[in-house]
């Protein structure tokens, strides 16, 4: 089982000295936050993004994938009324996209919470329809990229759109394109599902709507610092990837980082290989 960090946990050191901070921690790769790596991520060029790629190499590590997409620049939105504010937003998905597919990475991961909520005095419906239209013309050039874009379900107390794996399930399916899956985030399913995180992932992994999976605790801090229990959902993880029906990275995003961020980072990958050990010894 493969883990990459998210790279915001490790802010501010420079991307160089993150790679090489998660490479000594143990970690496999680095889920990118494109604002951390400049105050517009339109600027970075090919170039840029071939070097970034070229700094994890060095280290022994993958940019996995990018989160976090729509922080800046600032003003985007999928379900604005404004269709040219949707259509920026659209062509900073995909440039974002192909920045992506140039570091090596193998997903994106939609959460953007802001940038999705439905805006006063419009219908759930209408803003739900203005970003399916967005998440379809990006799923595009994801599967042209040999990408996958995911949709990421978030908590009713970040946004008011998308809260379940289920409807991000049913946007999936209402796009039907290769390149555009949805994935499951611990922190928020643990606030906005019924069901339990290794239920959903029995659910829904095996559809082949899952595509990625990033482990935090609903408490917003990492993985083994809550009352989330995470033995059930990595052996789940393993028993699917023995099945070959996951075969992507698990990534580790808190929110808080306590007791600072390279702690924090540290405290989280030993505890995930703690229990890939343990359960390894009694298979």
């Amino acid at each position: 089982m493969k883990f990459a960090l998210c790279n915001e946990v490790l802010q501010p050191l420079p991307f160089a000295q993150q790679c090489e901070l998660a490479a000594r921690m143990g970690y496999d790769g680095l889920e990118v936050a494109p604002f951390t790596l400049a105050p517009n991520p339109m600027d970075i060029t090919d170039a840029q993004a071939r070097a970034l790629r070229l700094m994890a190499e060095d280290q022994g590590l993958a940019i996995t994938g990018l989160h976090w997409l729509l922080v800046a620049p600032s003003g985007l939105s999928i379900v604005s009324s404004d269709a040219k504010v949707r259509d920026v937003t659209v062509r900073v998905m995909r440039r974002l996209v192909e920045l992506c597919a140039i570091m090596g990475g193998q997903y994106l991961v939609h959460g953007s919470p802001k940038q999705r909520s439905v805006p006063p005095d419009t219908a759930h419906e209408v803003a739900l329809e203005r970003a399916r239209d967005c998440f379809a013309r990006v799923a595009v050039t994801a599967r042209d990229c040999d990408l996958v874009y995911c949709v990421e379900p978030l908590a009713p107390r970040e946004t008011d759109l998308i809260n379940t794996v289920a409807q991000a399930a049913q946007l999936v399916d209402a796009i039907a394109s290769p390149g555009l899956k949805t994935m499951i985030d611990c922190s928020a399913a643990g606030q906005g599902e019924t069901q339990s995180v290794e239920s959903l992932m029995a659910r829904w992994i095996p559809s082949g709507h899952v595509a990625h999976v990033q482990v935090n605790d609903p408490n917003r801090r990492g993985p083994g610092q809550g009352d989330m229990l995470f033995a059930p959902i990595l052996q789940t993880l393993l028993g699917m990837q023995v099945m070959h029906q996951y075969t992507g990275i698990v990534a580790v995003e808190p929110f808080d980082y306590v007791p600072d961020g390279p702690g924090c980072a540290a405290r989280a990958i030993g505890y995930l290989r703690g229990i890939v050990e343990g359960l390894a010894e009694h298979d």
